[in-house]
């Protein structure tokens, strides 16, 4: 009987959806007054667009990446082949190793989001928010656990109830009849100095937060359909698509409450519903939050659980992880270990605690460390080995190393140290493992070619 192997059944429309659904989740429904609090002022806009601007400028170099290694794992693949023999076995297991902490934390934090936002409709306490939230994880890994013909189309089903939400929130400004205020006025008081740079900064560790997923299909890239097409567009789509919402929905938003009201809601747009439609239609509006919330935390342990899956098949991680289901193929032991993972960090944690520590932990192990892969591969390659090539080579990536700096800086040193400290504990394991493999003389598979 031949071993279960990934299918490509993943259409350009699921592909699309995927990752709409893993950017929007609870995160901009729940950092929307965060970020108007830290700019304190009508040009928190302007941290909305420069989350945009990465994204898209970010996914230039994941589309690059994708098309031309479209396997499952994703940034494992892109840091392995990008680095080399050598410097590509430490940074790709560095990543696997900071996905096992971090890829939780942002399941967990889709979670403790989707309970905290509950509250609205009925207040839990302390413990009941907890039980929620680990709640919504156990039925996630059960929605998860069948074939990925399946998941494609729930992931469709869910994107709709998406679009649906942000599309209702947008048109209820619209109606309202002062929809374009927030623009005429958000450059009232701006002075561009270093305090609102300072300010845009912090402000974009969130913003950059709600944009996190554009590139969940490089993840999945074994299971897409014509990947070095599907994968580039499937991003390009989302990142836009995306971004339009999201600034209608802001402009929306503080077209109708005042900037006072949404720096201290808890709960925004469900006031925002309340205000212009009244309470019934509130509650309404926060069972789709709700809804989006579920389908962020879907999305994401999908895309997840494909990357030590990746890491194990090629003999870089425990092989555990590298079984497929037998019948439903699909990686089961990565998608329990990494819900399980979830389920005790989403009793453990708060949500604003948990973004900033998302962004610290990927930032240097992931996007930077990325994006230098690109330009040693190109080195080596040169620039027609990739399947999809971006415009203006090099400045979007030199762009993109420079953007992630500032946002790392801006999580604070606190976090920033936690990030060093993940790399430096798996720089250790590396390490260990490697004087293991010697000692036992094991081999390491050879490097994965972009066809295979």
């Amino acid at each position: 009987m031949s071993e279960p192997q990934l299918s490509r059944r993943i259409s350009l429309l699921q592909a699309t959806a995927i990752n709409m659904t893993d950017m929007v989740g609870i995160g901009p429904f729940v950092v929307l007054s965060v970020v108007a609090e830290t700019m304190n002022g009508p040009w928190f806009l302007y941290a909305w667009i420069a989350g945009a601007v990465l994204s898209f400028i970010d996914g230039m170099i994941w589309s690059e990446l994708g098309s031309t290694f479209p396997l499952a794992g994703g940034s494992y693949n892109f840091l392995k082949e990008g680095f080399g023999p050598k410097a590509g076995k430490f940074m790709s297991f560095l990543f696997v190793w900071q996905t096992m902490i971090q890829a939780p934390l942002v399941i967990a934090s889709a979670a403790i989001g989707f309970s905290q936002y509950s509250g609205y409709i009925f207040p839990l306490g302390f413990w009941g928010s907890k039980a929620l939230s680990g709640t919504v994880v156990i039925f996630i890994i059960l929605l998860l656990y069948r074939k990925i013909e399946t998941i494609g189309k729930i992931s469709v089903l869910l994107w709709v109830g998406v679009l649906i939400t942000l599309v209702w929130i947008i048109s209820g400004g619209v109606m309202h009849g002062s929809f374009l205020e927030p623009v005429k006025h958000m450059n009232d008081g701006l002075e561009l100095n270093s305090a609102f740079l300072l300010a845009l900064g912090f402000a974009s560790v969130k913003s950059v937060y709600s944009y996190l997923g554009y590139y969940n299909v490089c993840h999945l890239g074994g299971e897409i359909q014509q990947p070095e097409k599907n994968i580039p567009r499937s991003m390009f789509i989302s990142i836009v698509g995306i971004a339009v919402l999201y600034l209608l929905m802001n402009i929306s938003v503080a077209s109708v409450l005042p900037l006072k009201q949404i720096t201290q809601s808890k709960f925004v747009v469900s006031e925002f519903v309340q205000q212009i439609a009244g309470p019934g239609a509130a509650t309404l509006a926060t069972m789709l939050i709700l809804w989006v919330a579920f389908a962020s935390v879907f999305s994401a342990t999908l895309g997840y659980s494909r990357i030590p899956y990746a890491a194990a098949k090629d003999g870089a991680f425990f092989s555990v992880f590298a079984k497929l289901h037998p019948t439903k193929n699909f990686p089961y032991v990565s998608l329990l270990v990494l819900g399980g993972v979830a389920f005790v960090f989403s009793l453990l944690f708060k949500i604003k605690e948990v973004i900033d520590a998302i962004l610290a932990m990927r930032i240097l192990v992931q996007f930077i460390a990325q994006a230098i892969g690109l330009i040693a591969l190109s080195k080596r390659k040169g620039r027609s080995f990739f399947k999809w090539r971006m415009p203006l080579y090099p400045i979007p990536v030199i762009l993109a190393i420079l953007i992630w700096a500032g946002i790392f800086y801006s999580t604070r040193p606190y976090m920033m140290l936690s990030g060093v400290a993940v790399a430096a504990a798996g720089t250790l394991a590396y390490v260990i493992k490697s004087k293991i493999n010697r000692k036992n003389g094991n081999n390491t598979p050879a490097t994965i070619l972009p066809n295979e």
